[in-house]
This record gives structure tokens, C-alpha cells and sequence, in this order.
């Protein structure tokens, strides 16, 4: 049975910080960003997916050397499959959502605002008569500030207006998302995927350089769909045929109320499994390389190569 990363304690490596998926520890000129095997939901951890954090940095590794002709990233090195020396970089209080269809459930969606008649979307109109699922014209840019509860959408004409970005450093972001998501959009079909939309975030180095940073194109930052069977399954008036981790959130609505309840109940084994292969699939698929299979300890394994790569680095 495959091991499950769920904590890393390592404080020989610096100050550790805890986000969702990652154990983040910072460094004098660098930080070491480690993919544990947390999966998030309703705000708190409701599972551990075994090959989960492998899949999330090695397919985002994988995508940033397709795209570093682009725009440059944070990558430094991938000194183990789970992690990612980088470079630090200030991060800027916007995501850059990209969405190439008319889709979309949550409230923030552009298929739910379209639904209840919205057509302005500040930096672009649609028009009326569009179907659900539908691909836009063209690419659309639709930033998100960084909250503490919920991210909320904002036009680029708020951004500059409110003083979260310049407008020249605005453009250079949507440029860099615009040219990422098509390139990322190119590749995917080349796989038999479609990329739906996508959120990437920014930084700025200690050069002052425009960076890419976190992680692109992973099936937690990106939605996609198969593309062979895209369009019959639409004109059918099917959903198409997607990378779906929604069936575990669904359960846990179904057992207990995952936003209110001190304690909730363990994910179902079969259930973890499923998503476990389903991340396995789809970073097969883009890349065509397969997941580790290896039962050895994760965080014993990560130990040693940090180990070698900081006596190299020396």
C-alpha cells in the first residue's frame, strides 16, 4: 500500500508554515515547499489521498518547463518527487483566472452570473443565447482578489482603481495568464484533454521581475475535460466528461455538516482510493509518466534527498 504524506516536521530546513496542501519552510534566499497528501474541503483537511501531493508537484514542475519560455517562474529545483526549492517572492494580492467555457456552479462562476443575467463582465460582454459549457470567442481574464473567507471577483478597472496593482503591472499579468492558458490549452488537446480554466498567481523576485509562482495547471488549480467526447455529450445536453473529486465532498455533505461539526466522520477507504487513482490518471495522461509505487516512508525519503541536495548546494 502506497504511504501517505499528511505533516512534515523538519525545522533543521527553517520557519514552517502550514497552508492547505503544502508545508511551506522559508529560507535565507529560498524556500523548500513540500506537496503533503491533505485534501481540503469546507475550509479544513477531510482526507489524505495517498500520491495526492506527488501528483500536484511533479505535474506543476512538468508545467512550468512547458511554459518558462513564457514568463519566468519560481522553480530553483525538484531535489524530490513531493518537493520544490524556489525562489522567494513577494506575492501580489490578486489570482489571474483564466476561463476558456461558459461553465461553472459557484456563485463566482461565469455560467451562474450568466444565468441570472449578467452580461457585463467588466473587461468583456457576452452575448445572449449562450448554452451552458459553451466555449467562449476568446480566452476571458477575470481576476480574484485573495480573501480570508472567500476569494471575490473583481474587473481589472477595480484593481487599478483601488490600488492593488499599477495599471502597467495589471497588463504584464494578464498578458503572461492569457499567453500561459493558451499554451496550457494547446498542450492539454495534444493529450486529449480540454483545460476549462485555470487560476494562476504572481509574484515579484528580489530582482523586481514579474514571477510565476505556487503551481499550474494541476487538477486542484485547473478543471479539465476529455476532449473526444466534448462535443456529443453537450449537444446532448450532458455534462461533459471530467476530472471529478467532487463525489468525497458530496459524501461528506451527505453524513454531516462538514462546516459546523467539531468532528467529522473518516472518509470512506474505497472512496480515497478512487481520487487517489484519478489524480494517478490524469497526471498520466498530460504527461505520460506514471505516479511512485514505492511503500518506503515519504518524509524519510524527502529527508535524504533535501540531505543530498543541501551538501551539493555547499
Amino acid at each position: 500500500m502506497k504511504q501517505t504524506l499528511r505533516s512534515t516536521n523538519i525545522p533543521e530546513l527553517g520557519e514552517r508554515l502550514e497552508g492547505k496542501v503544502r508545508d511551506i519552510y522559508l529560507r535565507a534566499h529560498d524556500v523548500v515547499l513540500i506537496a503533503t497528501d491533505r485534501h481540503s474541503s469546507f475550509d479544513r483537511i477531510i482526507a489524505y489521498v495517498p500520491g495526492k501531493g506527488e501528483v500536484l508537484n511533479r505535474l506543476s514542475a512538468y508545467w512550468f518547463d512547458q511554459t518558462k519560455d513564457i514568463i519566468a517562474n519560481h522553480v530553483l529545483t525538484v531535489p524530490d518527487p513531493n518537493v520544490t526549492i524556489a525562489k522567494r517572492c513577494t506575492p501580489l494580492p490578486i489570482e489571474a483566472v483564466m476561463r476558456g467555457y461558459l461553465s461553472g456552479v459557484t456563485g463566482t462562476s461565469l455560467w451562474t452570473r450568466y444565468q441570472k443575467g449578467e452580461r457585463d463582465f467588466g473587461a468583456f460582454r457576452l452575448p445572449d443565447g449562450m448554452r451552458k459549457n459553451e466555449k467562449l470567442s476568446e480566452p476571458a481574464f477575470t481576476p480574484s482578489t485573495k480573501e480570508q473567507e472567500h476569494d471575490r471577483n473583481v474587473t481589472p478597472q477595480e484593481i487599478v482603481a483601488t490600488g492593488l496593482l499599477s495599471r502597467d503591472l495589471l497588463e504584464r499579468v494578464e498578458d503572461a495568464a492569457r499567453r500561459l492558458f493558451l499554451r496550457g490549452q494547446e498542450l492539454a488537446r495534444a493529450h486529449g484533454l480540454i483545460l476549462v480554466d485555470t487560476k494562476y498567481e504572481f509574484g515579484i523576485d528580489a530582482e523586481g521581475a514579474l514571477t510565476l509562482i505556487d503551481e499550474i495547471h494541476t487538477p486542484d488549480s485547473s478543471r479539465y475535460w476529455q476532449a473526444d467526447s466534448y462535443e456529443a455529450r453537450v449537444a446532448r445536453g450532458l455534462e461533459p466528461d471530467y476530472f471529478d473529486k467532487e463525489f468525497l465532498r458530496l459524501w461528506f455533505m451527505e453524513h454531516c455538516d462538514p462546516y459546523r461539526d467539531a468532528t467529522l466522520p473518516e472518509a470512506p477507504a474505497g472512496m480515497v482510493e478512487e481520487l487517489s487513482r484519478r489524480y494517478a490518471a490524469i497526471f498520466n495522461q498530460l504527461t505520460g509518466d506514471t505516479v511512485s509505487s514505492s511503500a518506503e516512508n515519504i518524509e524519510e525519503r524527502i529527508r535524504r534527498n533535501l540531505s543530498a541536495h543541501l551538501r551539493q548546494a555547499s
